[in-house]
């Protein structure tokens, strides 16, 4: 991971952190920030891991709103070439080639202090929020402070 803070772009980091500890929920909210950010013409990679998540990731961005299409593709690998504008990649994307990387997986992108904008989304899963609380501390060590976005607390309040 890159630690030179001249060379890094002023990004935004953030964490979603939701009140549901399912797969389905975390996937769900990743399609929403796809195609937020596809909306507003940047290229998206969704690091995800291989085999099954890749393949529910694949099947719900074809799926997910009838009035919305988010064409995409499936890369085996970061120097895959990608036409479509969002790319789920299991490895570590590169980042001149994407605005906006979502991380679903178990790692976190080599680069992680490089991209625009990165966003990790954690379930209330056990196993799931000991990977993001990792992930958190990976990037405060590159001086990223992410910001936080908890929706457990209005769920328990609810």
């Amino acid at each position: 991971m890159s630690t030179d803070t001249q060379s890094r772009p002023e990004g935004r980091h953030w964490f979603y952190l939701l009140p549901q500890d399912t797969e389905s929920a975390r996937l769900l909210h990743a399609a929403r920030l796809t195609e937020k950010a596809w909306s507003q013409g940047d290229r998206v990679c969704l690091v995800c891991n291989p085999g099954e998540q890749m393949q529910a990731l694949d099947n719900l961005l074809w799926q997910y709103s009838p009035e919305s299409f988010l064409p995409h593709r499936q890369l085996t690998g970061a120097n895959d070439v990608c036409p479509e504008r969002v790319g789920l990649l299991a490895g570590h994307p590169a980042p001149d080639d994407w605005e906006t990387v979502i991380v679903l997986g178990d790692t976190l992108p080599a680069d992680a202090d490089r991209f625009r904008r990165l966003a990790l989304i954690a379930s209330s899963d056990p196993q799931i929020l000991n990977r993001a609380r990792s992930h958190f501390r990976q990037l405060r060590e590159l001086g990223i402070e992410p910001r936080v976005h908890d929706a457990r607390r209005g769920a328990q309040r609810a």
